[in-house]
């Protein structure tokens, strides 16, 4: 029988790129609410909806979903469901401790959420703000596309190598490698089994210690069994 308890892993990176939604805040409530409210709207089982939206650029998931209408239009709407919808956004567990640890030149924000969204739940959340960060109107292609990450670490001026990526969705994990980074992938939205693409799987950011160096920062986990 594996152990489950796996040895302790430490990774130097230069930059580290973390998701927002299921990395750093708790946002399902809200996502679910708003996506039922418009699929009721537009007659699309919510079910349905739900299942295809994580992880990827909502006017992707609009689009996919009702490709008969105007994408952007539907986007302001749905927006403005979530933007509404902030009652229950929540830190994720380890998040506070780890952003404290880091120096903020080290790090940014790779979200599918738009600029607008990604502001209000973070400020909701009682997170910082990133200077510059990157967000679903920032590229035109999204997860599982590697663009996002690309950019993010272009942002922070790191080559994408030298960036560890933080995610929980299979689309961000693949977006992540597909970029060149480093992933560590949590499973608060996905069970490991789906995360097979990343590095590493860890149940939260609570273990994860990060040590800045003079090249970087030395982060330090224990990641479970593969």
């Amino acid at each position: 029988m594996a152990s489950s308890v796996s040895s302790p892993v430490t990774l130097s990176c230069q930059g580290i790129l973390f998701d927002m939604d299921g990395i750093l805040i708790s946002s399902l409530g809200s996502v679910e609410r708003s996506w039922t409210r418009w699929s009721q709207m537009r007659g699309i089982d919510p079910a349905y909806a739900i299942s295809v939206i994580h992880g990827r650029r909502a006017i992707e998931s609009l689009t996919a979903i009702r490709p008969d209408l105007d994408g952007e239009q539907e986007l302001q709407i749905l927006e403005q469901f979530e933007v509404d919808d902030t009652a229950d956004i929540a830190v994720l567990p380890g998040v506070k401790e780890l952003l404290a640890s880091l120096p903020p030149e080290r790090w940014t924000v790779v979200t599918s959420a738009t600029d607008r969204l990604a502001r209000v739940r973070l400020a909701a959340a009682g997170l910082p703000v990133p200077k510059r960060f990157i967000n679903g109107n920032s590229v035109t292609e999204g997860k599982p596309h590697p663009a996002p990450f690309l950019a993010g670490a272009a942002l922070l001026g790191f080559p994408p190598e030298d960036c560890v990526v933080f995610e929980d969705s299979a689309s961000g994990v693949q977006a992540g490698r597909a970029a060149g980074c480093k992933v560590i992938a949590t499973t608060f939205s996905h069970e490991s089994e789906s995360l097979t693409a990343a590095d590493y799987v860890i149940p939260d950011l609570t273990a994860v210690i990060a040590i800045p160096t003079r090249e970087g920062v030395d982060l330090s986990f224990h990641p479970l069994p593969r």
